[in-house]
């Protein structure tokens, strides 16, 4: 990608280095490796175990924590809650910020054009975990998005996780995340992020594959308009998307696929979904809800 000399962003939060907060010991990088390694073990939420270490098991299940309740009063912010600061300096930080700013104009110009007002979420950098809007959330969850505060919460280091262990690197891929998390903050502005039933499974994989739509909605105009994409970019981003498809994470976790329990779609289906949204551009080709891959 070229963004080097791209705008970054004003609606970005550095809140790395911040740890997570609570009764007991904060939890450093190594320890977040061993809690997801109990977690597959054991079958039990990363974030009960991370409650359990932090002494405050009465923390909700993982899809409320990721994803919040449409509606839910905002939670109460600790020592570590997010607070404005300087502009990052460093490189991921610099990319997250312009690929922001990219997401940003597009959007823009898409709800002009059917006349609505696009309202812009903010980014919050961190790293470990973080005290949200939709509670104690840490890195093992991975990117998030937060209707309660309309923020999207990013641990730069998964860049590196979706390079090294899942095989997928390159700017676009890394840049597919965010715009992934951006997705489903257009969802919250279109009303239909309110949709989501977390009893049901099916629309909350429909969901997920919207947003990888919007991502790709999003790469379509950012080659088009904003000339940000090179040769071979889309081609990472569709490895990347298969690459998190819940079929493979299961396969790599459990070594078995359990389709009753996606949450976010085979890697078929995300790929297929963000590859639709950089051919169309065209959010209105993203129902996941009616249409069905071609």
């Amino acid at each position: 990608m070229r963004w080097e000399d791209g705008r970054e962003s004003s609606n970005v939060e550095d809140a790395r280095g911040s740890s997570i907060g609570g009764r007991g010991a904060s939890i450093g990088c190594g320890g977040l490796i061993v809690v997801l390694l109990i977690s597959w073990l054991t079958g039990v939420s990363p974030l009960r175990i991370l409650s359990m270490i932090q002494g405050t098991d009465s923390a909700p299940s993982a899809q409320t924590q990721m994803q919040g309740r449409p509606g839910q009063a905002p939670g109460r912010g600790g020592p570590d809650a997010t607070a404005p600061g300087p502009a990052p300096a460093d490189k991921l930080g610099k990319f997250a910020s312009v690929v922001l700013a990219s997401t940003e104009d597009v959007w823009t110009k898409i709800f002009t054009a059917s006349g609505r007002t696009y309202q812009d979420p903010t980014l919050v950098l961190f790293s470990g975990g973080i005290r949200s809007a939709c509670g104690l959330t840490s890195a093992a969850v991975g990117p998030f998005y937060c209707p309660n505060d309309r923020k999207v919460y990013l641990d730069t280091s998964f860049f590196r996780e979706l390079s090294q262990r899942f095989g997928a690197p390159g700017d676009f891929a890394d840049a597919y995340v965010v715009a992934h998390e951006v997705g489903h903050h257009v969802q919250r502005l279109l009303g239909t992020f309110d949709r989501q039933d977390p009893s049901n499974k099916q629309t909350s994989v429909k969901i997920e594959l919207q947003a990888d739509c919007y991502a790709g909605v999003w790469g379509n105009h950012a080659n088009r308009e904003q000339k940000l994409i090179e040769p071979g970019d889309f081609e990472a981003g569709l490895k990347a998307a298969s690459a998190i498809g819940d079929d493979r994470l299961q396969r790599m976790s459990q070594g078995y696929v359990a389709p009753d329990s996606f949450t976010h779609g085979s890697s078929t289906d995300r790929a297929g979904w963000l590859r639709r949204g950089l051919d169309s551009g065209d959010p209105g080709r993203c129902d996941t809800f009616h249409d069905r891959l071609q």
